[in-house]
């Protein structure tokens, strides 16, 4: 038994000499292969399959090239017929073709061929695209909260919103109709900053598209709870953005207004 133990005992290092040398081998072999060009496997990677970042997924915007958030881009993809269509919740099958949310970003890759160079194929884009992304966001919104309505998550009115900023948890999300009066606007920002809360700003849509979507007439004033749709309507009120000009501050309020984050 003693001998035996002996035998085993001087296996031992052999054995470890032998996957050591197999692992300098390999060292070997990688150092004498041609390297993968770092881009390509980039591509791959943000194409296809998630990239996680502090803030969540990316992907490359194929115009400008730059490795952003996703919901600071639109996914596109080619249908059947081989035209481009939009893919605002990423959920097409096919490759994604993704682009930085705004309006230049999607004509410059219409006009310049972009979607046909990613996608390594004969592709067409409608020269109407960023059009049709501006209509289906406003159209995914005004159903997002109509949604929020029925799901009693939306707080509708100027003095119903300011009770809602009165209480104890404060609304995720401050919503005002672009063409609203600025009045009342600042009489609501200046509730939530004195209860020393910096509100999302949603300024998207105008009074007449947040009143189609809620059923009410002349619709200026609401806010969102907390939640998975407060989320997205934030999310795609700042896609909105890229693809209308927001209202400019008017000098006369800048004095007031705290530098809140307006989508």
């Amino acid at each position: 038994m003693m001998m035996a133990a002996a035998r085993k005992g001087a296996a031992k290092p052999g054995a470890r000499k032998g996957r050591n040398a197999g692992k300098g081998a390999g060292k070997g072999a990688r150092k004498g292969a041609r390297p993968a060009r770092p881009d390509a496997a980039l591509d791959a990677v943000l194409d296809d399959g998630e990239r996680d970042a502090a803030s969540g997924p990316e992907r490359r915007c194929i115009v400008t090239g730059q490795v952003l958030p996703k919901d600071r881009l639109i996914r596109f993809v080619a249908g059947p017929d081989g035209v481009v269509v939009p893919d605002l919740a990423a959920v097409l099958p096919g490759r994604g073709l993704w682009l930085l949310a705004d309006r230049a970003s999607v004509e410059k890759a219409v006009l310049k061929g972009h979607f046909a160079k990613a996608a390594r194929a004969q592709v067409k884009a409608p020269p109407d695209l960023a059009a049709r992304v501006e209509a289906l966001l406003v159209r995914r919104m005004m159903a997002d909260l109509g949604l929020a309505r029925r799901s009693g998550v939306l707080v509708l009115g100027s003095d119903q919103v300011l009770r809602a900023l009165a209480g104890k948890f404060p609304p995720a999300a401050l919503i005002d109709a672009s063409d609203g009066a600025a009045d009342g606007k600042r009489k609501i920002r200046a509730l939530a900053r004195g209860r020393g809360w910096q509100p999302v700003l949603i300024e998207a849509l105008s009074s007449s598209e947040l009143s189609l979507a809620l059923g009410r007439e002349n619709v200026i004033h609401a806010s969102l709870k907390p939640g998975r749709l407060a989320e997205r309507l934030i999310c795609d009120a700042a896609r909105l953005g890229g693809f209308r000009p927001q209202a400019p501050v008017n000098p006369a309020d800048q004095a007031h207004d705290a530098p809140e984050r307006r989508v």
